[in-house]
């Protein structure tokens, strides 16, 4: 028995290019927790490598690696993290792996219908007497960043500044709305998509914001034969069709 399964776990190595029974830890954005997990499971199924996730803002997650967190992989929501590091020093590959977009989001029960993102809305009436509006903390988090972006080209921007309730990272701002403590909120297309307590009132032109994307990467030092692995799967047909079904934009 001993020599059959060394055996079979001699040729799952060789199909995952993985050590059976390394620990690989990942630092991602929030707004991946739902289809990161799927896909980790995956990959602790197929290889026998256990994923130990930490979700967070990127910049959080970002400076907890430039402090010497023990990460190995890192997936941020935009590229001024995955750069902040790389200036550092302390990436050792990286590539694009996903796309989204931002959306407008309400409370499931809300009033508000559907409608086009644009200058024509009155954001003070939408929001009502003391309504906030739910972001990212538009001064590092990515998703904050991006929507601060995309008011200012809307021309509304110093209007809401006043009335914003920013969150530490999107699924912070998510719950907020969830919660009714925030009438309206700005997160990731593919964060309303989770959540049976918020609906999209609109999605935001592309135009309005920089391109949302999500570098991988491996962190300097950590490049062992199972990191190496998983780094391959995040961009296999398997991952890829996860990441699709969560509503990301698979690259």
């Amino acid at each position: 028995m001993k020599v059959l399964f060394a055996v079979a776990m001699a040729a799952l190595v060789s199909a995952s290019g993985a050590r059976a029974g390394e620990k690989i830890t990942v630092f991602a954005a929030a707004s991946l927790t739902n289809a990161l997990q799927d896909i980790d499971s995956s990959f602790d199924r197929k290889t026998g490598n256990a994923i130990g996730e930490s979700f967070g803002s990127s910049s959080t997650l970002a400076r907890q690696i430039e402090a010497g967190a023990p990460a190995q992989i890192f997936i941020s929501a935009d590229t001024k993290w995955m750069s902040y590091l790389a200036q550092k020093g302390l990436v050792a590959a990286q590539k694009i792996l996903l796309g989204n977009e931002l959306a407008l989001v309400a409370p499931t029960d809300s009033p508000l219908a559907p409608r086009a993102i644009d200058r024509t809305i009155d954001w003070l009436r939408l929001l009502g007497t003391d309504g906030r509006l739910a972001l990212g903390d538009p001064d590092h988090v990515p998703a904050g960043i991006y929507a601060k972006e995309a008011l200012q080209h809307l021309g509304a921007w110093n209007n809401l500044e006043p009335r914003l309730a920013p969150a530490e990272d999107v699924r912070g701002a998510l719950a907020l709305v969830e919660r009714g403590e925030a009438p309206l909120g700005i997160v990731y297309v593919t964060d309303a998509r989770v959540s049976a307590r918020v609906k999209i009132v609109g999605i935001f032109p592309a135009a309005s914001h920089a391109p949302i994307v999500y570098p991988a990467a491996i962190v300097k030092g950590a490049d062992s034969v199972g990191v190496q692995a998983y780094f391959r799967f995040l961009s296999s047909p398997q991952a890829r069709a996860v990441f699709a079904r969560y509503g990301f934009a698979v690259r």
